[in-house]
């Protein structure tokens, strides 16, 4: 395959015209070209590290079927690598979400568990049922390869005893669901945690005598999910945190669950009943719930709040992501890096995505 006379924006290298060719599943050559003018623009393909389904799927009782549909729908928003990402379950229910993902393949690059080691105060649209300390014999039943992120509270009981059990099993921690302060997330990053999951949602506000979890995420130098739907933050907020920690470390979301790319109603999420309305889910009591957000709007809106560079939008839409995790193979239009692109208009419109080589979307 030969992609030809396009705009080729790597997230290292920049932007520049030219010509990409891929044999078998690899970027085999990139070609500088200097084209005056160009077809598409084409991009590393985007990765969604946080999202609990979308389509009716639901990652909690979702078959290893659902799994490669939800990766094959994946591939119409531009989406060629994600993250699964559970909610506060039982461990029974997580261990049963492993096996139903496991060797599903494709584009599923391992699983995100979002709790339930977090805060009963911070909860959001947590179960409360299911939210728990974490101790070192559950942690070593649910954690396999599979698992490559985990979402925690730095403040809660045993956060320090099983962290390193963590580590060592090349388990990325990401600081949320938080009534921690200052202190706990100072304390949290200088133990060798580098990340905040959905930034600033379901953190401690900024004050200026306490500066809190979001104080703390903007000081230190963390890396940030950032849902960019326009409702869990505003456009002004999105730039504000683009201005302050600049695009090396923030990492777009969606999210999303399984009422997203459908219509308005009544949908579930962790055993809690979600409404969906004009786009926007929330529980019955207004809790916003998750997203309907689809990652290569989510992109656009960014590109929008934002006005950032191409460049910069390669790496907040999928090499800091894929940096982040350890996965060094993607996220790059260099020779050698596995061949998941999107190709994209000047509107930045999806025109074609293309999975390890072969055109998919």
């Amino acid at each position: 395959m030969k992609l030809e006379r396009v705009l080729i924006v790597d997230p290292i290298k920049g932007e520049f015209t030219g010509d990409i060719e891929i044999n078998n599943k690899i970027i085999s050559k990139v070609t500088l070209k200097g084209y005056n003018d160009y077809k598409y623009i084409v991009m590393p393909g985007f990765v969604d590290v946080h999202t609990h389904g979308q389509k009716g799927i639901n990652v909690m009782n979702a078959s290893n079927k659902d799994f490669k549909i939800w990766a094959e729908n994946n591939f119409a928003y531009g989406v060629t690598s994600f993250f699964p990402s559970t909610v506060s379950a039982s461990k029974e229910q997580i261990l049963n979400v492993l096996m139903n993902s496991k060797d599903v393949g494709l584009s599923i690059e391992g699983i995100h568990l979002e709790g339930p080691f977090i805060n009963l105060e911070k909860k959001g649209a947590q179960n409360p049922e299911y939210i728990r300390n974490p101790t070192i014999q559950e942690i070593e039943e649910i954690i396999n390869e599979q698992v490559k992120l985990i979402t925690m509270a730095p403040e809660i009981d045993n956060f320090y005893d099983v962290i390193d059990y963590l580590k060592e099993k090349r388990v990325v921690i990401s600081l949320g669901h938080s009534s921690g302060g200052f202190e706990h997330f100072k304390r949290a990053f200088q133990s060798g945690v580098n990340r905040i999951t959905h930034f600033s949602n379901a953190l401690t506000p900024l004050h200026h005598r306490n500066i809190g979890g979001t104080g703390s995420a903007l000081y230190l130098d963390f890396y940030l999910e950032m849902i960019c739907d326009g409702i869990h933050l505003s456009p002004e907020f999105v730039d504000l945190t683009y201005k302050i920690k600049g695009p090396d470390k923030i990492i777009l979301i969606t999210d999303s669950f399984e009422g997203a790319a459908l219509e308005d109603g009544y949908y579930t999420l962790g055993g809690l009943e979600v409404t969906v309305r004009d786009r926007k889910a929330f529980l019955a009591d207004g809790t916003i719930a998750s997203s309907t957000l689809v990652f290569n709007e989510g992109v656009k809106n960014f590109k929008s709040f934002t006005n950032c560079s191409l460049q910069e939008l390669a790496k907040v839409s999928s090499y800091n992501a894929l940096r982040n995790l350890y996965i060094f193979n993607k996220g790059r239009i260099e020779t050698g890096y596995i061949a998941n692109l999107v190709v994209l208009n000047n509107n930045l419109d999806l025109v074609q995505t293309i999975f390890e080589g072969k055109r998919v979307y």
